[in-house]
């Protein structure tokens, strides 16, 4: 199946300000969008209140996303403590 994906307006600023500070850990998300474009199944399903969304841990920061059909959308990138 072919997955497309969305970026929500969260998720592009907190991308904006991470290729500036952290330009390493930049390179590293965008290797994983494309990872979850393929497998978008493949990643953590997070439970309770956040039932039907997922996971990617970065270190400190998580990204979260779900998956509706065929298409991926992308909700946010934020340091742990702040991402739940």
């Amino acid at each position: 199946m072919q997955y497309f994906i969305e970026f929500s307006d969260g998720f592009t600023r907190s991308m904006k300000k991470l290729k500036k500070k952290d330009p390493g850990r930049f390179a590293q998300i965008q290797k994983k969008l494309q990872s979850i474009i393929l497998h978008p199944e493949h990643y953590k399903p997070l439970r309770n209140v956040l039932a039907g969304y997922r996971r990617i841990q970065f270190g400190p920061f998580v990204l979260i996303y779900t998956i509706r059909g065929n298409i991926i959308r992308i909700i946010s990138l934020d340091r742990h403590d702040k991402a739940y």
